[in-house]
C-alpha cells in the first residue's frame, strides 16, 4: 500500500511540475540553485568571458544567453536540463544560445564536448550546434561533438542532425562526419578504441561515477520514516555539500546511466538492504557485476537511522527493484539544501 501510494504521489508531483514549470531552486541565500548552463565542476583553466573560474564558482556561476565558456589546459562540466550534463575538453569553448528549460541550445565553437543524457522528456528540445549543423538529442545516451574533426558521435542513444536542408538520423555506435562532400551518411565506429584512448571520455566516466556517489549521498537525506523528508521536491538537481556540486535524483526507482553507474531515488535507497554481503555493483552493458565486497573504500560516510548512508552504491542487486523500475525521471526542478 505504501509503495502504491508513493507512486501516486510521485506521479502527481511530476505532472504538476510539467504543467507549472516552477523555479529550479530555492532562492534563499544559504542554498544553491540550478538552471541550464550552471557550472557543476571546474578543473584547470576555465573562464566565462574575462572571468576566471575556480571551485568556488561551482553551483553559482552560469552561462547567460550569448556568453561563452572557454577552457585552456582544463575541463569543466555544465548542467543542462535535469539529468543532462555537458562536459568540455581542454582548449574548447561553448556558447549558450538558449538557456530555456524547454529549448536548451548550446553551440560548440572550438574543441570537443561530450553530453551525457540520463533523462529526457518529449517537452525537452536539447540541441548542440556546430558550424553548418544542428544536432537534436532524442534519447537517453552518450554523445560526443568534435569541432576539430567536424563530427558527431553517438555511443548510445539517438540524434537527428540537421545540415542545411538535410536531416540525418544517427543511432548508437555511429558517427557522422559533417565535412563530407556529397550525401551525408552515418557510419559505425569502434567504441572500444574511443573508450580506451579518448581523454574526455575517461574523464567523463570518472565524473559520472562521482555523481552516482553523490546521488546516493543526497538521496538518503530525503528519507524520513520511509517517506521523503523535508526539502524533497521531486525529481531534479540536488546540491550535495560533500561533493560540492549538483547531482541528479530521480523521482522513483533507479536507473543505469550510459557509463553503467546507478542513480537512485530516496525510497529506493531507503529500502535497500545492507550491501556488505555482495558489494557494490556496476552495470557492464549486459548485467550487473560485483565490483568488490563491503563498502566503497573512499565513499563511506556512516549510517543513518532510516537505512544506510554510503556514497558510491552502484546499480543492481536490490530485492524488489529492477533497472528502470518504478517512477523515475529528470523532472523540472533543481534544489539545494
Amino acid at each position: 500500500m505504501k509503495l502504491a501510494r508513493w507512486k501516486a504521489v510521485a506521479g502527481s508531483i511530476f505532472l504538476a511540475t510539467l504543467l507549472s514549470v516552477p523555479a529550479w531552486g530555492d532562492n534563499s541565500q544559504d542554498r544553491h540553485t540550478a538552471m541550464p548552463g550552471t557550472l557543476n565542476y571546474v578543473e584547470g583553466q576555465v573562464s566565462i568571458a574575462d572571468q576566471t573560474l575556480n571551485s568556488k564558482d561551482v553551483g553559482s556561476a552560469s552561462l547567460a544567453n550569448g556568453q561563452t565558456l572557454t577552457t585552456g589546459s582544463g575541463k569543466t562540466e555544465l548542467l543542462l536540463t535535469p539529468g543532462v550534463y555537458l562536459r568540455l575538453s581542454d582548449n574548447s569553448s561553448v556558447r549558450m544560445v538558449s538557456n530555456s528549460l524547454t529549448n536548451t541550445q548550446v553551440a560548440l565553437d572550438q574543441g570537443e564536448a561530450m553530453v551525457e543524457v540520463d533523462q529526457i522528456y518529449p517537452q525537452n528540445n536539447i540541441s548542440i550546434n556546430q558550424q553548418g549543423a544542428n544536432t537534436r538529442l532524442l534519447k537517453k545516451g552518450l554523445y560526443d561533438f568534435d569541432a576539430r574533426n567536424e563530427s558527431v558521435r553517438v555511443f548510445n542513444g539517438e540524434a537527428d542532425v540537421f545540415a542545411g536542408d538535410r536531416k540525418v538520423a544517427v543511432k548508437g555506435g555511429h558517427e557522422l562526419v559533417l565535412d563530407t562532400p556529397g550525401k551525408l551518411k552515418a557510419h559505425d565506429f569502434n567504441k572500444k578504441d574511443v573508450e580506451n584512448g579518448d581523454d574526455l571520455y575517461r574523464w567523463s566516466s570518472l565524473r559520472s561515477e562521482y555523481l552516482s556517489e553523490a546521488n546516493v549521498d543526497s538521496a538518503r537525506l530525503y528519507v524520513a520514516n520511509g517517506w521523503y523528508g523535508p526539502g524533497w521536491w521531486g525529481p531534479g538537481w540536488y546540491w550535495d555539500p560533500w561533493f560540492s556540486g549538483f547531482t541528479f535524483i530521480p523521482g522513483g526507482g533507479f536507473f543505469y546511466n550510459p557509463f553503467g553507474w546507478g542513480f537512485y531515488s530516496p525510497l529506493t535507497v531507503y529500502r535497500a538492504p545492507y550491501l556488505g554481503g555482495f558489494g557494490y555493483r556496476h552495470f557492464n552493458g549486459s548485467r550487473p557485476v560485483a565490483i568488490g565486497n563491503g563498502f566503497h573504500n573512499h565513499a563511506v560516510r556512516g549510517f543513518s537511522s532510516g537505512g544506510f548512508h554510503a556514497s558510491g552504491m552502484r546499480g543492481g542487486g536490490f530485492s524488489g527493484f529492477h533497472g528502470g523500475g518504478g517512477f523515475h525521471g529528470g523532472g523540472m526542478g533543481g534544489h539545494g539544501r
